[in-house]
């Protein structure tokens, strides 16, 4: 079960991430990750990738994008959110919480790549919604995995006893 303190910090995280690290008092990690945001939000210029999505001019959103640096940022937001949920769980954290996360920055910067040529039904998705779309694909496949191992894991166990 995820604690409402876990569940504030990833919800400051998935905003800005490095709050989550800030509310748990990992100083240097959230400037950190608050440092790497503003740089790669910056040098991908994803704030104008994302007016340009939202207002439905993909192919302004694929031309503003630099993909070299946008590639690094479903990894660093999706550690951020982690990293504040693992930090707030402490010694209690649940096994294999890390296969959503992970997966779904995996999935996600597959959506970035494939971003300017991949098309679902005839609708070119651009740079932001389709890594989004890929980053929910990958919790579910991390979260299906999560399950399977703990399963297997437990079995395990009840042999060895």
């Amino acid at each position: 079960m995820i604690r409402s303190a876990a569940i504030e910090k990833m919800l400051w995280s998935i905003a800005l991430p490095g709050f989550g690290q800030l509310l748990n008092g990992k100083y240097v990690k959230g400037l950190t990750m608050l440092a790497l945001e503003f740089i790669i939000n910056q040098k991908s210029h994803l704030n104008q990738i994302i007016v340009a999505s939202f207002q439905g001019d993909i192919p302004t959103a694929i031309r503003l994008t630099d993909y070299q640096w946008l590639m690094f940022y479903p990894c660093v937001y999706m550690f951020a959110i982690y990293d504040a949920y693992r930090d707030t769980f402490s010694a209690d954290i649940p096994p294999y919480s890390v296969f959503p996360f992970a997966l779904a920055a995996f999935f996600a910067t597959i959506g970035v790549i494939y971003s300017p040529i991949f098309w679902i039904f005839g609708v070119l998705l651009g740079p932001v919604w389709l890594p989004m779309l890929c980053c929910f694909l990958g919790i579910l496949v991390g979260s299906i995995l999560q399950f399977i191992f703990r399963k297997l894991t437990q079995g395990i166990h009840k042999q060895e006893t």
